[in-house]
């Protein structure tokens, strides 16, 4: 049976990173009342949903201008990473979407099934969480994954490795 939760709408949603840079981890967390709920992304899925995050704003703001989303500022939000950071599964696919009627963003993600030999994928249920918040609450995400990915390595090529050339 595959574990779906909804947080409907979250209370805060941050994404954060742990570990050394070329050894970092990075997670979206998000909360409602006394529950936490993190998930582990790649950095590339990172880079990826900070810039759906702002291309799917900006056009939002284009398309319903009598909707204003808030200005915010970083000092506005906590956007540092709840302890414990237990995440919950390896996030696979991430999509995000909107409810006019409730002014709402969404992120759904879907988590990474592995299978072995003994498993039929017919019996496998990829655990499914939905992250429910505010346009305001998503451009902070917006803003605040694009800034995570850009502390990394000044050379990210090298990948933490020492490589040494002889001539």
């Amino acid at each position: 049976m595959a574990r779906e939760i909804e947080l409907d709408p979250v209370d805060f949603i941050t994404i954060g990173t742990v570990g050394p840079k070329g050894k970092r981890v990075f997670h979206i967390q998000a909360g409602r009342r006394s529950q936490i709920v993190t998930l582990t992304l790649e950095k590339e899925q990172t880079r990826a949903l900070a810039e759906a995050i702002t291309e799917m704003l900006d056009d939002l703001a284009k398309r319903y201008p009598e909707k204003p989303e808030n200005k915010l500022t970083f000092a506005d939000m906590n956007m540092e990473l709840h302890d414990p950071v237990e995440p919950m599964f390896r996030v696979a696919q991430i999509g995000l979407g909107y409810d006019e009627g409730r002014d709402l963003v969404v992120i759904v993600a879907q988590e990474m099934v592995t299978l072995s030999e003994e498993d039929e994928p017919v019996d496998i249920q990829p655990g499914i969480v939905r992250f429910w918040g505010t346009r305001r609450q998503f451009r902070a995400l917006g803003m605040r994954a694009a800034t995570i990915v850009k502390k990394g390595r000044a050379n990210p090529r090298g990948n933490g490795r020492l490589i040494y050339y002889w001539t």
